[in-house]
């Protein structure tokens, strides 16, 4: 296997981070890093109340990038493949028609020399008032 590079190794760290943050929430974890060919992945997938919920995790160094806010990295194209995976997600697991499902956006401020972090949980993103 490959190496892991520093920034796959610190969206891992996001990701584990985001998962506890999800657990303690009452989310049941379905799913992490499903991936289609060409159109990205979804980090993870879980469900609460019936409902089931695409997450977006993204992970910054507060130490290293100050410079834009975080949200701005999920832009249109991207919010467009996120909602098409999720459209073939549920295809793929056989889910009913009617499933009711969104995107949420895990926001993760971490700082490695603390070790310490925070985190901004925005729902439902696909909406546009966000942006």
């Amino acid at each position: 296997t490959m190496p892991k590079t520093q920034k796959r190794v610190f969206g891992d760290i996001g990701e584990k981070i985001a998962e506890n943050f999800l657990v303690n929430k009452g989310y049941i974890i379905l799913d992490k890093n499903y991936r289609i060919r060409n159109l990205g992945e979804i980090d993870i997938v879980c469900e609460k109340n019936g409902k089931l919920i695409f997450i977006e995790v993204k992970t910054r160094d507060v130490l290293h990038e100050t410079i834009f806010p975080i949200g701005f990295s999920i832009n249109r194209k991207k919010r467009k493949n996120l909602k098409r995976i999720c459209q073939l997600y549920l295809i793929d697991k056989n889910c009913l028609t009617n499933q009711e499902w969104h995107v949420d956006a895990i926001f993760i401020n971490v700082n490695r020399e603390t070790g310490g972090h925070d985190i901004e949980h925005l729902e439902n993103i696909l909406w546009e008032e966000y942006y």
